[in-house]
């Protein structure tokens, strides 16, 4: 899941000082689930908008759509009517959301409300966790399904640094030591044995990547 977190209020509100009437743009998918740009977060921020602009007297239209996908033109083309009456569209999706509703709504100006943090796992109620870092390269046989690209603070794929205390990680001390944690669980598979062909390093991917399924390209 793509996580991603609201951007400090100020910076919206500077973000929008020349416009008038902004549709405010939930997604109802990644960010939904984990609270941040969802139906009621939409609800939440354009109402913190209208409430500002009559402060400041200097008063927003700030209309208010969720739709289920902000990365598929299916769900953009579903409210190309209704964005046009207005200015701008501060979007509550991803990165990759904002991106796909700029192209397919390309004579309005399209706006990031989010930080896009990263792609991770839920860790408990309302709390989230890198768990991958999209490097085109997967490892996840050979580590015991756990990530070192993305959960070990260097990044290290040919095993510990050797830095870590207690199982903690000597870069960010409140994290494990994730090549603790890989030994660990290869250990209980009986698969130690892995660990003797991590010594190649990784080529980092070409951006931008595309990946095209064959049977779409196909039919």
């Amino acid at each position: 899941m793509i996580v991603a977190e609201l951007k400090p209020f100020k910076e919206i509100e500077n973000m929008l000082r020349d416009y008038k009437k902004v549709m405010v743009l939930g997604c109802g998918t990644c960010v939904t689930v984990c609270m941040s740009g969802g139906e009621r977060q939409v609800e939440l921020l354009a109402s913190a908008l209208r409430m500002a602009g009559r402060l400041e007297r200097n008063e927003i239209i700030a209309g208010e759509k969720t739709i289920l996908r902000q990365c598929d033109p299916e769900f953009i083309d579903q409210i190309k009517d209704e964005a046009s009456n207005y200015d701008a569209i501060l979007s509550m999706a991803c990165g990759a959301g904002v991106q796909g509703v700029a192209e397919r709504l390309a004579g309005i100006h399209i706006l990031p409300a989010m930080n896009t943090t990263f792609i991770g796992v839920s860790d408990g109620q309302g709390t989230w966790i890198e768990a991958c870092a999209a490097c085109g390269d997967c490892i996840l046989d050979r580590t015991g399904g756990i990530c070192p690209v993305a959960r070990c603070a260097k990044s290290l794929i040919n095993g510990p640094c050797g830095g870590s205390k207690g199982g903690l990680c000597e870069v960010s001390k409140n994290n494990p030591c994730v090549w603790q944690q890989i030994y660990a669980r290869l250990g209980k598979l009986n698969l130690i044995n892995l660990l003797k062909g991590m010594s190649q390093p990784k080529t980092r991917p070409v951006h931008p990547r595309k990946l095209v399924n064959p049977k779409n390209a196909f039919g």
